[in-house]
């Protein structure tokens, strides 16, 4: 606990999905001097934002977690904006924590930035064996240069940046949006609707052949502040739960917690997006002793209860 005691930690996207619970994490593990602020107040597009920021808030420890995220029609709509922002964003970032001497950074990256056609399960050594899918290429490459910039600054600079592959999360207080949902909220909003609204059938993206892999959010909040406390190395690490599941297999969890018992309609002019996704989770327990911890189905109920409440 005495390794929070003292730090100033600026969380970017704290106020996001994954960033409120590493806040909430961060808490629970002793750390008092937390910032969070909305971009509304420093915009990480804008250098001299950021330089303010980090003249204000005199951080000692950064958790980069903003970012421009969405599925696969988001990613597909607004490659551009996925690629300039996120890449502006993290690369400012790292380059202005650099020249204010801030001891270290933790940078989250996106399972993304593996190759389209990658051996399961995902090792980081194969993270340069390949372009990424297609359907979310920009997204991923803009963010895994921040792991050429962290690994190029600590061999010029000495500059202490970890970077954390983490895999799909999903959660309470994750983005039902659907034009920018991630397949599980959207599932689940879809699933509640074709309930509520007695239809017989739910249309699906895909052929459902697909496969991922999804870790619970307040797992991923876990790794995300224990890499950043015992992690210092210039490796990327994989953060996942290391189960695979098929899309289709997914549909029929999600109906089955939701409720719905209509048939499920596969829309075959929708793209699979990436065949499969199954992260080696070897590191993360080796390097800083992380295990995902939350069974699926629980997650997804947990999920399902705050979308109901919250909706």
């Amino acid at each position: 606990m005495t390794f929070w005691n003292d730090k100033r930690v600026w969380v970017t996207g704290g106020a996001g999905f994954l960033g409120s619970h590493v806040v909430e994490e961060l808490k629970r593990q002793g750390c008092s001097q937390i910032f969070a602020p909305r971009s509304s107040e420093y915009n990480l597009l804008d250098k001299e934002a950021v330089q303010q920021a980090l003249k204000e808030l005199k951080p000692n420890l950064v958790i980069h977690l903003a970012a421009v995220v969405g599925g696969i029609g988001a990613n597909r709509a607004h490659p551009g904006r996925f690629f300039y922002e996120n890449m502006t964003m993290g690369v400012q970032l790292v380059e202005e924590c650099r020249k204010a001497g801030i001891a270290k950074m933790t940078l989250a990256g996106t399972i993304c930035a593996y190759p389209k056609i990658t051996p399961i399960p995902f090792r980081e050594e194969n993270l340069w064996q390949g372009y990424p899918e297609e359907t979310n290429a920009p997204y991923g490459l803009a963010k895994k240069m921040l792991l050429v910039q962290s690994q190029a600054y600590r061999q010029e600079y000495g500059f202490n940046s970890i970077f954390l592959l983490p895999v799909n999360l999903y959660g309470p207080r994750d983005n039902f949006n659907p034009d920018s949902s991630h397949v599980i909220p959207a599932l689940i909003k879809k699933a509640v609707e074709a309930r509520d609204s007695g239809a017989d059938h739910m249309v699906c993206w895909g052929t459902g052949a697909a496969t991922r892999e999804f870790l619970y959010v307040e797992d991923c909040a876990r790794a995300v502040v224990l890499a950043s406390e015992k992690y210092n190395g210039s490796e990327p690490v994989n953060i996942g739960s290391g189960m695979e599941i098929s899309i289709h297999d997914l549909v029929h969890v999600v109906a089955k917690v939701v409720g719905f018992k209509g048939e499920i309609v596969w829309d075959k002019t929708k793209p699979d997006g990436q065949p499969r996704r199954c992260l080696d989770t070897g590191r993360a327990r080796e390097y800083f002793g992380f295990t995902a911890n939350t069974p699926f189905e629980e997650g997804l109920r947990k999920t399902y209860e705050w979308y109901v409440e919250n909706k």
